[in-house]
């Protein structure tokens, strides 16, 4: 976006985010490009991209362990498999490979998602937060916009990615996997649980972005030296302390819609059951009667393993590719 060319008789710009050399404009101004925290809107999106692959690809194998332990595929109660029987099963029936199974899918999604995901968390807290960057409220309602745009992404290369997981999984890979839902289920099929995961998402990223924003000023404020000008390291460890407080907290919470999601994502697959509408009460009612409310919190330790490092990875990731493109945009400043 950009400014127009002004005469010196136009009135004061009271714009947020553009800057004037007096009260009024001079004869001319310069085009300026919309730009926050030093970075161009284009930057948000390749920071962002980069995060969300680099979190995804590492934490893989403990969202296939969560996925296993959600997937309800009796008729009746069982008892509730834990994270170590999950793991020794997949290592003694399909080696370590049965853990990236699906990870190609996530691969595809996760940048794209992304990308989307950060550019309108920062484009939001910009105009939310009033230029007060301490407003809670702004970072939790910009992460709330930014999940429900980023979700709309990742939602059909998510049902692919947990249907690759489940063990004894019918398709052969992504494309395979693509080709027979959209053919034997409909497009529709790839937004079953797109209305669950953005009920989720909302709170799930609300709590995760307002912890985060508070545990790193929490953390700056005890030790002033880890601020953006303080030690790289230092500052590095406050993303990933404040991340991994944020993710883990929003996980535990979050967990009883995360279930309904996989069972979602997975019905008709591998013994899990078929749902007559992706209503979510419907789909509780029938967890509850079959397997209580501890169907409800399966998997949540997976979940909490898996979003407290994850998380931690994304934010330093994410910083440290922003605090990149902010020393380049720097340099090209300074030579022009």
């Amino acid at each position: 976006m950009t400014t127009t060319t002004t005469t010196a008789a136009s009135k004061p710009d009271t714009t947020p985010g553009f800057h004037q050399t007096s009260e009024f404009y001079q004869e001319e101004v310069t085009a300026l490009t919309s730009t926050h925290d030093g970075l161009e809107f284009w930057q948000f999106m390749v920071a962002g991209s980069i995060a969300g692959c680099v979190e995804h690809m590492a934490m893989f194998p403990v969202d296939t362990l969560k996925t296993r332990m959600q997937a309800i595929t009796s008729s009746y109660k069982t008892p509730a498999i834990t994270l170590r029987q999950s793991l020794g099963s997949i290592m003694k029936l399909e080696g370590l490979g049965g853990l990236y199974r699906g990870i190609a899918a996530m691969g595809l999604g996760a940048g794209p998602a992304h990308a989307v995901y950060f550019s309108v968390y920062e484009t939001c807290k910009k105009f939310l937060s009033a230029g007060n960057p301490n407003n809670s409220m702004a970072h939790a309602a910009s992460g709330v916009f930014a999940t429900v745009a980023s979700d709309a992404v990742l939602t059909p290369m998510d049902v692919v990615k947990q249907r690759l997981q489940l063990k004894g999984s019918p398709y052969k890979g992504v494309a395979d996997c693509v080709k027979r839902v959209a053919v034997e289920e409909g497009i529709g099929a790839f937004y079953a649980s797109y209305r669950t995961t953005v009920v989720m998402n909302a709170p799930f990223t609300a709590v995760h972005f307002a912890t985060y924003e508070a545990m790193k000023r929490a953390l700056m404020e005890v030790s002033p030296e880890c601020g953006g000008d303080g030690n790289e390291d230092e500052t590095l460890l406050v993303h990933a302390t404040a991340g991994a407080a944020a993710g883990a907290l929003a996980a535990a919470v979050t967990t009883p819609l995360d279930v309904v999601k996989t069972q979602l994502q997975c019905q008709g697959v591998c013994g899990v059951d078929r749902f007559s509408s992706s209503s979510i009460s419907a789909v509780i009612q029938t967890i509850l009667k079959k397997d209580g409310y501890g169907g409800l919190t399966r998997g949540w330790i997976p979940r909490m393993l898996f979003h407290a490092p994850a998380a931690a990875i994304c934010w330093s990731t994410y910083e440290s590719a922003k605090s990149f493109f902010q020393q380049i945009n720097g340099r090209n400043s300074s030579m022009n």
